[in-house]
């Protein structure tokens, strides 16, 4: 009988071709957008009382 032979020399590389740098910084300007928003929104009700 033959033996079956597993090969473990395999390399196996995982790349990370994904990168988050621009999904933070989306994120970011969309938080900044809506806070900016909600604060112009909030000082719109005060001025008119």
């Amino acid at each position: 009988m033959a033996k079956a032979e597993l090969k473990s020399n395999k390399k196996t590389e995982i790349e990370d071709s994904s990168s988050l740098k621009g999904t933070l910084a989306s994120v970011f300007f969309l938080g900044i957008f809506i806070v900016v928003t909600w604060v112009s929104v909030y000082f719109l009700f005060l001025d008119r009382f």
